[in-house]
């Protein structure tokens, strides 16, 4: 039997190689996943032209995923510290790499990804319209924006970001409702150029139909974007993003009803006590598609530590229903992270997303901590090095302030509780001190 996506093969119940492979991962039931890909509530981005591609399913039952933005831009171009980032990211566990390059010969690299990369490949097709065309941004007519997505799902990435929400009307409603920091996203920012440039609606929103049959002809799947997502705790859960919201709402069922998977984009920048509020108000009006949270930063004073603000939002998040988590490095709003910033980012997401997979009971999510703990118990320190989610920065730590006594560290040496409750336990006599 045929199919055209992964969603409409699970409504035609056919089990796909995707779907095997990530129900094994998952530890889940493949019948199950199959339902829940068929209602549109686990997303598998997989380009049916991504051949080298391991997938991984996306959705709130599942464990939570992470993606790592990268890409060249004008002050920064070199590929090759960006292809090292990228090996760097994969080997780390990230499940998504999103190309956003937006200076030089953008084909080249992601070709370069699709052909040899086996995570998950996302792009804005936006801010490559405004590199590969080469000419001021109102000239760029809405074919021109449509070909560019068509041109990103022949080479083979597996989901797109389209700004598609931010139509005529929720333009009209962001002038009106002013926000202390207008449209930060930087596609949603274009398109809302191009539009006032042009007079013209969102040429996304109006060929909207024309996507769908692009992304249902290479199985690409939608990340609908969030032109209005908050740039600041003070523009959080306003009119303005409510509304986008609303509207990606209604363009999610448009693309289910052409089996085209969906994930729905989300902030930014809010406060903890909204966290839970929109996760909800998100699940609610997009009928449980996928969420794909930027963070949330919990606020805004921390350039250089974002990575710290946007895990903590990102742990509850994704504990109250987001299931894709994108990276914030040390560098955001600063700079392109370089090598370092993107370990930094990459643990602080993955600490965040193991941490609300351990709070949603995620089937095997807490046995990594049950196995950390008896490594503790039992000070066995090469164990404990080797299930560290950073291995590397564990042993480091350990040797550069080597203790007395092996079986403990330079911080409490032999007042080691664990080392003492152990021995006592065991009938032996404790001293302490003279030891």
């Amino acid at each position: 039997m045929n199919y055209s996506t992964q969603m409409d093969a699970a409504r035609k119940g056919i089990r796909t190689k995707e779907m095997e492979a990530v129900a094994e991962k998952e530890q889940y039931d493949p019948k199950e996943l199959m339902k829940l890909v068929g209602e549109g509530k686990v997303a598998i981005p997989a380009n049916k032209l991504h051949t080298c591609l391991e997938p991984n399913g996306i959705g709130s039952m599942l464990k939570t995923k992470i993606n790592v933005n990268l890409g060249t831009s004008r002050d920064c171009k070199d590929l090759d510290m960006e292809l090292r980032k990228v090996n760097d990211a994969v080997s780390m566990g990230a499940e998504s790499i999103m190309d956003l390059s937006s200076f030089g010969d953008t084909q080249v690299f992601r070709q370069k990804l699709t052909k040899e990369c086996p995570a998950i490949i996302g792009t804005v097709p936006i801010y490559d319209a405004v590199v590969y065309y080469h000419k001021p941004l109102k000239e760029i007519t809405s074919e021109e924006w449509i070909k560019i997505v068509e041109m990103h799902a022949k080479d083979g990435v597996d989901f797109m970001t389209i700004h598609v929400g931010i139509n005529k009307s929720t333009a009209k409603r962001f002038k009106e409702n002013k926000r202390l920091t207008n449209i930060v996203s930087r596609g949603g920012s274009i398109i809302f150029a191009w539009m006032e440039m042009t007079g013209q609606e969102n040429p996304f929103y109006e060929h909207y139909d024309r996507i769908l049959d692009i992304c249902q002809e290479y199985d690409v799947t939608l990340s609908l974007g969030d032109a209005c997502r908050p740039g600041c705790i003070e523009d959080a859960t306003d009119i303005s993003q409510i509304e986008e919201l609303v509207t990606l709402g209604e363009l999610t069922r448009r693309a289910w009803e052409k089996n085209v998977q969906v994930i729905i984009e989300g902030p930014g920048h809010m406060p903890l006590n909204q966290i839970e509020a929109n996760m909800k108000i998100q699940q609610t009006i997009c009928k449980g598609a996928p969420f794909y949270v930027l963070g949330p930063l919990v606020t805004d004073i921390a350039p250089g530590y974002d990575h710290i603000t946007a895990a903590i939002g990102g742990a509850v998040a994704a504990s109250f229903g987001a299931s894709f988590l994108c990276y914030v490095t040390p560098a955001e709003h600063l700079r392109l992270p370089d090598e370092n910033d993107v370990k930094e980012g990459i643990i602080a997401s993955k600490i965040a997303a193991h941490a609300a997979d351990i709070a949603k009971g995620v089937k095997g999510a807490k046995d990594w901590d049950h196995e950390m703990s008896t490594a503790r118990k039992n000070l066995d320190w090469e164990k404990m090095f080797d299930l560290s989610i950073d291995p590397e920065k564990a042993r480091s730590y350990r040797a550069s302030a080597k203790p007395e006594k092996e079986d403990t560290c330079s911080m409490c040496g032999n007042f080691c509780a664990v080392k003492n409750m152990n021995r006592i336990l065991d009938g032996e006599i404790v001293s302490i001190y003279d030891e």
